[in-house]
């Protein structure tokens, strides 16, 4: 039985639910992000797009780029209640559907072709069913494995459809810029070069040993990525791999008592987010970027993972206040990774990597999240939002 794996992705889909909504903003370039010019744009339609806007994109340069930009704040709530519409019409098609984000998914279908047809005859059952449900347009890849599945949702937007078969993987590897690989980053892709390596075919030219020798482990991957495998395994419900807060100032910020006190809210709300996930994190990671834009992160490995706010914030200070020469700062923020699942641990047994007095704290932090839930997220803040040292 032929293997078939589906992606779809929403086409533009912060600004497109803005344009739905709005009936003002369609056919009209469109940014979603905040009011001030000092943000960063979070989505920008396809009519922007033509100008050069782009998502991350700053503001003030998207203005430029393209006067008529309308610039909206954006509604979290209305999004993910768009994004509960298009896995629902998802999950009609299979039992297992990966949710990657707020805006695309991976659906395996293979088995499925005497239910709902041909690969092609799925993917545009999906597309027509999401329009129907949501008013919205997606894309969609279909190919044997995941990774070839995503790239080939990006080759016909928006509202296209692309399909890679088993058959003609390898002659598609040999006209794919190793750079479209997920993974293949700034860093790598310099080295790549060195090597000869220009498409991702290109690859196969050395044996496994020497890519593990350069990249360890995921040179194994990469290597494996080349000759179109990839293991991985369209898992239902996905994972979620990391939690962050950022916020982008008015007017640059270069008191510290300032930036810890953002961090601690930042800290309470990624906090509550993986709790309400049953995730604890073990990296946290201080992302700062400066008037000329220049960014860096650091980031810390805890001895145990944790879903304690007060954790997360004392060590994102301690990053902090690593950085002895800060100076005015336009961004800030924090963020969690590296998760393990609460259900993965063992429910009888004291968990050995983690203190009773974190215990303690995390049994707090959830009943502030019940507290919280059932009467609102002010009825609750902390009497002393830093400690002074």
């Amino acid at each position: 039985m032929q293997k078939y794996i589906i992606h779809i992705d929403m086409d533009a889909f912060f600004a497109s639910v803005e344009q739905l909504d709005n009936p003002e903003l369609r056919g009209k370039p469109v940014g979603v992000g905040s009011l001030h010019e000092r943000s960063v744009l979070s989505a920008a339609s396809y009519e922007a797009r033509k100008f050069g806007v782009r998502s991350a994109m700053p503001v003030r340069q998207a203005l430029k780029l393209c006067p008529q930009l309308q610039v909206v704040s954006g509604s979290r709530h209305r999004y993910k209640e768009i994004s509960h519409k298009v896995m629902e019409e998802l999950s009609n098609y299979s039992p297992v559907v990966e949710q990657a984000s707020i805006d695309e998914a991976y659906i395996d279908i293979t088995g499925t072709e005497k239910l709902f047809g041909t690969p092609l005859q799925i993917a545009q059952s999906i597309k027509a069913d999401i329009r129907k449900a949501t008013g919205l347009t997606a894309s969609v890849g279909v190919a044997p494995v995941k990774f070839l599945a995503k790239i080939a949702s990006d080759l016909n937007k928006p509202d296209g459809i692309s399909i890679i078969t088993a058959e003609h993987v390898q002659d598609f590897l040999k006209t794919l810029p190793v750079e479209k690989i997920p993974g293949v980053g700034k860093k790598a892709l310099p080295r790549l070069r060195s090597y000869g390596i220009t498409y991702a075919a290109d690859l196969r030219r050395y044996p496994q040993e020497f890519w593990k020798e350069r990249f360890g482990e995921r040179g194994l991957v990469l290597y494996e990525k080349g000759a179109g495998i990839d293991p991985t395994p369209v898992t239902e419900g996905g994972t979620m791999k990391s939690s962050s807060a950022e916020n982008t100032f008015g007017e640059d910020v270069s008191d510290v008592h300032t930036l810890k006190t953002l961090l601690l809210k930042q800290s309470e709300r990624i906090a509550a987010d993986i709790r309400k996930h049953g995730v604890k994190g073990r990296t946290v990671t201080l992302k700062i970027k400066f008037p000329d834009f220049r960014q860096i992160t650091r980031s810390r490995t805890l001895d145990s993972r944790t879903s304690h706010a007060g954790t997360i914030f004392k060590t994102a200070c301690s990053l902090l206040d690593a950085e002895l020469t800060i100076g005015p700062i336009r961004l800030i923020g924090v963020g969690i990774s590296n998760f393990e699942e609460r259900n993965r641990q063992l429910s009888l047994l004291d968990d050995p990597e983690k203190p009773k007095e974190n215990k303690k704290l995390e049994q707090l932090d959830k009943a502030v999240d019940q507290v919280r839930l059932k009467f609102g997220k002010d009825i609750l803040t902390r009497g002393r939002l830093l400690e002074d040292d």
